[in-house]
Formats: structure tokens, sequence, C-alpha cells
């Protein structure tokens, strides 16, 4: 798609400002949505417009002229997703969405079923754990040099909110992606207490994992201001179930499409010294 205009959701958050920065210096027109405008901080040539998800009828000026949108969903029911979807398939002719497994109401299958089922262009990206999630240790590691929590054993491929950033941009301006569902993943597969060493050596402290009980993790989850109370009891199931579950397969999507290999942890950890000190 040529002189594309892209609407990007959520532009101010860890994927979308990537997404939108890419896409200016890629000479896209780009409308940015976000909840502040005044607040968005975003590189300059971007029209930024407001927006809320939830609430569909803030959507409909946000997407007059638009080629193709990029969509995530930050609500915790997708109640309100198939409407979205209808508004988008109205107005552009392809919609990128980035997968979500923090929705109880909205498994990743139905997700494809809904994107792919809208009636115009798509592609769904279904990323692995997210390397910023963390951050949520930060707080522990300015302390100290221990970090406790729940499933320390848990293995996971943690990838690089960049690299998400880089396949989206491809498959909003880019023929060859319509109908495709892409699972994303770093290059490695790290458990929890192998991720805290790594950040340590990156930092160049010796971190250490202490495990918790589920109960004193979720403890420590509820206590925590910055972490949304509604979320503790979703990202500790979720846990579970994936200890549970047979361990993450790496995939070679991220290079397959950008033709740049995915990021490792050090190297996220490096891009985000100043966010641990």
């Amino acid at each position: 798609m040529t002189d594309t205009k892209v609407l990007v959701f959520a532009a101010t958050g860890n994927v979308g400002r990537h997404i939108v920065t890419l896409l200016r210096e890629a000479g896209h027109a780009v409308r940015a949505v976000t909840r502040d405008p005044h607040a968005a901080g975003l590189p300059a040539g971007v029209e930024v417009a407001p927006g809320d998800l939830a609430d569909p009828a803030t959507l409909d000026a946000c997407l007059a002229g638009i080629d193709a949108v990029f969509l995530l969903w930050p609500l915790h029911s997708g109640e309100r997703l198939p409407a979205v979807l209808d508004l988008i398939a109205t107005r552009a002719r392809r919609v990128v969405f980035l997968g979500t497994g923090g929705v109880p109401d909205l498994p990743f299958e139905e997700q494809d079923k809904l994107v792919h089922g809208c009636g115009i262009e798509s592609t769904v990206l279904r990323p692995s754990t997210f390397a910023v999630n963390t951050l949520w240790w930060a707080d522990q590691i300015r302390a100290g040099d221990v970090v406790r929590g729940a499933y320390g054993t848990l293995p996971m491929s943690l990838i690089h909110e960049a690299d998400m950033a880089a396949v989206a941009v491809r498959a909003l301006t880019r023929p060859g992606h319509d109908g495709v569902t892409y699972t994303l993943t770093g290059p490695e597969v790290l458990t929890q207490a192998e991720q805290v060493r790594v950040i340590g050596e990156v930092l160049g402290r010796p971190l250490r994992w202490e495990e918790l009980t589920r109960e004193q993790a979720r403890q420590r989850l509820l206590a925590d201001e910055t972490f949304p109370d509604s979320f503790a009891d979703v990202l500790l199931d979720g846990y579970g179930a994936m200890l549970a579950g047979p361990p993450p397969l790496l995939t070679s999507t991220v290079e397959d499409v950008t033709g740049v290999p995915p990021r490792s942890l050090r190297q996220w950890v490096a891009d985000h010294l100043d966010d641990f000190r």
C-alpha cells in the first residue's frame, strides 16, 4: 500500500509508540489515537486524535480517511470488540491486530475468528510474553538484589516491543499478510529465575530469584499501586496454566517478516537501563 495513512490505537503505549515512529520514518501519514492528546509526546508530523476504545462513539472521527488500522485490545472484556471491528471495516481497507492473553472472555481463537472475519484485509499478531513485563520487578531491583515472585521455573520466550512493532508496520503497509496469524517470539526461552539473572548481568549486579507461594505473590501484586488489582488473578492463573502446559516453541517469524533476527532479553535490558536504575 503506497502513501498509506495509518491509524494507530494505543499510540503512546510500549508497542504503539514504536509503530508510530517507524511509520513516520518510512514516510507514511499517521494518525495516533490516545485518550490524552496533550500528553502524547509523539514525533513531529504525527496527527494526534482523542479516542477511547471503551467509548465507540469517540472512534468515528478517528477513522475518517484512514487506509489501515493497528489495533490492540486494552480492555478487560472483549464484549465491545466486534462493534469496533465492524466500525473499522466500514472505513479502512486493512487491520492489524495485536493479540492478547489478558482478556478472560476473549481467547486467542476468538480473536482470530473476529479479526479475520471482519470483511477487510486482516493480520493477527500473536506475541509471546512481552519483555516489558519484567519492569514489574523494577521496584524490587532498585531496592535490593532479590526478586520475589511465584512460578520461578516458568519458561517464557520474551519479545521486544520493537520487534512486534517492526512486524506490525510491514503488515500495515505491504502486501502479502492478509488472512495470516503470526506467532511472534524472542530468540530464547528463559525461566523467570533466569530472566532475573540475565537482568542482573546486564546491570552488573548479582540478582537472584526467591520463590513465593501463589497467595504471597497475589498479595504482593495487590499491594502494588501501579499494578491493576483486576489483573492479579488473571496473571497468576495464566502463569499456572502455562507451567502446566508444554514449554514455548520458538518461531522464526520476526526474522522471516522483517529480515532481522529478534532482539534478546539482554538487548531489551540494555535498551531500558534507566527503568531499573
